[in-house]
């Protein structure tokens, strides 16, 4: 246990010289706006995911099946933009292979204007997600969490990837000190863990009392002040800033 504190706490507060600096708690903040938007996608806007492609692979079986409730073009469509916001964080990624900050933080303002056409979208439509305003969000949401999934593998940062959780839970369990492992970095796997699990709680809880556009609105306001906060850090051409190498 207090390992896992330590370790959660260096997470949150990175010691001075540290490989990685502030991008940690940076992607735990990218990690929440994940969890809100996922909870947008799949309670709003018909079942469907725009971060977790696993699932979006998973119910176009259960839709081609004919399973109730679920849309095979809708997860074809969160798919494609998915993959294309992914392409456009790959292509980003290169042009900022040299300054993992300002790569960040670019990214971070791309991703805000799309949510934020997402939220104006989500207005104009009263919330409605009828066909065109349903699949306009899905576009919208998929090209920022393809952009997002894309630039944190680019950064590198271990178990931080922001969108998937799998391998995360698979190695707080499977390196764990009862499996004979050395546990590594115990604190920061189950941070991960507990921010999505709070980004998913508050956009559930933030749909059902606030509305779409709202929630969206959340969103928008972390990833403008993450990205924020990364220009700023990122001015000085600190170590963390430097590519792995």
């Amino acid at each position: 246990m207090r390992e896992l504190l330590a370790d959660a706490a260096r997470t949150l507060v990175p010691p001075k010289g540290d490989r990685h600096g502030p991008l940690p708690p940076l992607l735990l903040t990218l990690t929440l706006v994940t969890g809100v938007i996922d909870a947008v996608s799949y309670l709003a806007l018909g079942h469907v995911f725009v971060a977790n492609m696993t699932g979006n692979v998973v119910f176009l079986g259960f839709a081609l099946a004919g399973a109730e409730g679920l849309s095979a073009p809708a997860s074809v469509v969160s798919m494609a933009a998915f993959l294309t916001g992914a392409l456009a964080g790959g292509r980003l990624g290169t042009r900022f292979a040299a300054h993992r900050g300002r790569l960040l933080a670019v990214a971070a303002g791309l991703q805000a204007a799309l949510v934020a056409a997402a939220a104006v979208t989500a207005g104009v439509a009263h919330g409605a997600t009828a066909a065109p305003a349903r699949y306009s969000l899905i576009v919208l949401l998929g090209l920022a969490m393809g952009l997002q999934n894309a630039v944190a593998r680019r950064l590198g940062v271990p178990d931080l990837t922001t969108t998937v959780l799998t391998l995360t839970l698979t190695g707080l369990a499977a390196d764990s000190t009862p499996a004979g492992g050395a546990a590594p970095r115990p604190g920061r796997r189950v941070l991960s863990v507990l921010v999505m699990f709070l980004g998913a709680l508050t956009g559930a809880l933030l749909l059902a009392h606030a509305g779409l556009a709202a929630t969206l609105g959340l969103a928008l306001l972390l990833l403008v002040l993450a990205g924020a906060l990364t220009w700023r850090l990122s001015r000085r051409d600190a170590d963390w800033t430097r590519p792995l190498g």
